[in-house]
């Protein structure tokens, strides 16, 4: 529909009239332009605090920053959606010279390349509208639009042709091709879909069935429970090389989450506790990986079972469960703790931020420079990172020492202050452990930011269905964790090993690790 415009014989018939009706509408149109400049001006505000927050996510700890984001993002969106219905709902009432104004939209990156192209040709007209006159193409004008095509479903008929001699009667037949679940009736890939949707996407699988219902394919839930504990046997071996991988690393990061159970009438509290090898922030030639281990409860033997073999770095939180791996009679040898930098930091923030407490902010503002100065030689080596550790950061901590033990001698013992300080001080030596291995993290965020899928999908799935579920979701979750710390794509990674691992030699199924695999299929896209 074009714009309205008003017939000669609707205007008014004298000029004060005239005038009137072109001041109301210029009153309108600035009173557009004004809501859609503002509305322009938050959402740049939102994309700006946005980006800075993202930002942040990696380096300097914000305590808010991610319930703040999912907000403001909210935020971003329904102003963005706004802007665009006032636009589309502010058309020109008239004729009259009044230039509308037209909200500046950000400049649309091009579609990914290696998207295929459909061509839809609009008819030409065969001869000049004008004159009828023969027409000579003189170039074109491509616009693209995404589009998606709906899922397909299909029924792969593998047949096997049946054969008989005509000289002995002998009958001959192809042996049948391997099943990824044995008698199973479901390919490669929707298993992986399956298995990427329900702990990768935090999709239950009951909602997985309502969906593929509506697609036309019935699989009800106990056939989809049937393939995701047929594939969890399947990929165990892989679950172990990764375990054993982790736990050959010099220093790990160790955290857990609490996760619901179903119990008789009843949800109780267990636990996901994880431990991850990254060694990119050293520079380390070793991948990186996270093994996850499932728990009813939260007490310490677990994490000793964990790492009962193990006598390397410990990166973690002060959770008093590990207190027996730091004992010096331990067998095979005591773990060495390194304590978070985070969590001491986050004690001052909740203080800084909550009440304004001046000690706090000047505990913060130091912390803060020690970060700074780790931001700086992130992923350097690690005599590099101990150089400049001992050069510039040490200085700083020796002045944090000397300030909290002035300033706690001065506080109650009863004032959170107070307590946030003594948190650090009776774990000193674990705090300045940095100082002397190049190897150490300042931060403890590794195994957090595993953790933080579960945390945020414990809103869909709302718990596990037993213990041995949550023991599922723990082998489900080192696939994926590690396939994505490598930049692999955890479905089409899980895809390919489910259609080869049954036959591959065991001998050489560290080949289908997240890290060697990519690096398999580069080698073979490249030739």
């Amino acid at each position: 529909m074009g714009p309205v415009t008003s017939e000669p014989e609707n205007l008014p018939g004298d000029i004060a009239a005239l005038k009137a009706a072109l001041a109301a509408e210029r009153e309108a149109r600035q009173q557009a332009e004004a809501r859609a400049s503002s509305a322009e001006a938050l959402i740049t505000h939102y994309k700006l605090l946005i980006a800075k927050l993202r930002r942040e996510q990696y380096g300097q700890s914000s305590e808010r920053g991610r319930k703040l984001l999912d907000q403001l993002e909210l935020q971003l969106e329904e102003a963005v959606a706004s802007a665009t219905e006032d636009e589309a709902a502010a058309a020109p009432v008239s004729d009259i010279g009044v230039c509308p104004f037209t909200r500046r939209k950000p400049v649309r990156a091009p579609f990914p390349a290696h998207l295929p192209r459909e061509r839809v040709v609009v008819p030409a007209p065969t001869a000049c509208p004008c004159c009828g006159g023969k027409l000579a193409k003189l170039g074109e004008t491509i616009t693209e639009t995404l589009e998606v095509v709906p899922r397909q479903w299909k029924v792969i008929q593998t047949v096997r042709e049946k054969f008989t001699c005509r000289a002995c009667e002998k009958i001959t037949q192809p042996p049948a091709p391997f099943h990824v679940i044995p008698r199973g009736h479901v390919g490669p890939s929707l298993l992986a879909m399956i298995l990427y949707a329900k702990y990768g996407e935090h999709q239950p699988l009951n909602r997985q069935s309502e969906t593929y219902a509506r697609e036309g394919v019935d699989l009800d839930v106990s056939t989809l429970a049937d393939h995701v504990g047929a594939a969890t046997a399947v990929l165990s071996p892989l679950c172990e090389l990764i375990r054993r991988h982790v736990f050959n690393a010099d220093r790990v990061h160790g955290d857990d989450t609490t996760v619901p159970v179903l119990a008789k009438g009843k949800t109780v509290t267990g636990r996901l506790w994880t431990y991850v090898r990254d060694d990119r922030p050293f520079a380390g030639p070793d991948p990186p990986a996270a093994v996850f281990f499932y728990s009813r409860n939260r007490a310490g033997e677990h994490p000793a079972r964990h790492l009962a073999g193990y006598a390397g770095i410990l990166q973690a939180d002060a959770y008093a469960g590990f207190g027996d791996l730091y004992d010096g009679k331990r067998k095979p040898g005591p773990i060495t703790e390194a304590a978070c930098w985070s969590h001491g930091r986050r004690h001052f923030f909740e203080q800084a931020d909550l009440r304004k407490a001046p000690l706090a902010v000047e505990a913060v503002r130091r912390i803060d420079e020690i970060f700074a100065i780790e931001r700086r030689i992130n992923g350097q080596p690690a005599g590099d990172r101990l150089a400049v550790r001992q050069r510039e950061t040490k200085p700083i901590v020796v002045d944090l020492e000397k300030w909290m033990r002035a300033e706690r001698a001065r506080l109650s013992r009863h004032a959170a202050t107070a307590q946030a300080i003594d948190y650090m001080l009776t774990r000193w030596p674990a705090f300045t452990r940095f100082l002397d291995d190049g190897c150490i993290c300042l931060s403890n965020n590794a195994a957090e930011r595993a953790l933080r899928g579960i945390a945020l999908g414990r809103r869909s799935w709302l718990f596990a269905g037993s213990d041995r579920g949550g023991e599922r979701a723990a082998a489900m979750y080192t696939l994926i964790a590690t396939a994505k710390l490598n930049n692999t794509n955890p479905q089409a990674w899980l895809a390919d090993v489910l259609a080869r691992i049954a036959d591959y030699p065991a001998l050489r199924l560290n080949e289908l690790l997240p890290w060697n695999w990519k690096t398999i299929q580069h080698q073979a896209a490249a030739a």
